[in-house]
């Protein structure tokens, strides 16, 4: 009986160890050509002026943390390996202070793929006593430049199990990736309650501390994150939600 329970006590722990790491991201194929008629991705609006705001609180350590990230589609950007990409500009603060900014390059295929060709990031830098030292570009990286590729920020057609890089920069540090979680979940927030969510898992093969649950939903983008996520997916660290 002793030898049953630890077995199945360690096909528990195998069937936990394989849930976390339930797919290994791909790199989507790039071409040019699926660029020529793109089609909208529903869960991440790239209309100009569309704006989406999160809020939320959260520890640093043992101080408490006070965020707002803020984005708003502003306008075409750079044309990178061809493709004109339009800008999104992102900025984080923390307690008041600006801490990141912020401008993202995105565009649709034909199938409304969701694709991510890069970042220009300024981060803010401030000493313990609140007064700013100076900025860094670090985790910027351009497709095209020191052999990094575009990769897929969100599917066209988000199946469960699906995981694809979002982003391929090994120069820069950049790997992130999603792993599809679920397409019919509700989140619950400030603007009520909302149907049909996509959740994702967001990783990076380049920082294994890079752990978090992102959910979308279709015409809004972002209604819930929830940041700093243990090894065992879950007790986020901080936890935004999205303002009307």
């Amino acid at each position: 009986m002793q030898s049953q329970t630890l077995g199945a006590v360690a096909a528990t722990l195998c069937l936990v160890a394989v849930a976390a790491h339930a797919a290994d991201p791909t790199l989507p194929a790039f071409d040019p050509a699926n660029f020529a008629n793109p089609a909208p991705n529903p869960y991440f609006p790239l209309e100009v002026g569309h704006r989406n705001v999160l809020q939320g609180t959260g520890m640093d350590g043992d101080k408490t943390v006070n965020e707002v990230g803020s984005m708003i589609v502003t306008g075409p950007g750079l044309v990178l390996m061809g493709i004109q990409t339009v800008q999104v500009l992102d900025q984080a603060e923390k307690n008041g202070r600006l801490i990141e900014r912020t401008f993202d390059y995105y565009a649709t295929d034909k199938d409304g793929n969701l694709w991510y060709f890069g970042e220009d990031v300024t981060n803010y830098r401030y000493d313990d006593a609140g007064i700013f030292t100076g900025t860094d570009s670090k985790s910027a990286w351009r497709a095209g430049v020191n052999g990094a590729v575009p990769g897929i920020s969100i599917s066209g057609n988000p199946v469960v199990g699906l995981a694809q890089f979002q982003e391929q920069a090994l120069a820069d540090g950049a790997m992130d990736y999603f792993e599809v979680m679920a397409v019919d979940a509700t989140v619950k927030g400030p603007g009520g309650t909302y149907t049909d969510v996509l959740k994702t898992f967001d990783g990076s093969t380049s920082d294994p501390d890079l752990r978090e649950f992102k959910f979308y939903a279709k015409g809004i983008g972002f209604v819930r994150t929830e940041e700093g996520l243990s090894e065992a997916r879950d007790n986020p660290e901080l936890v935004m939600e999205f303002q009307p």
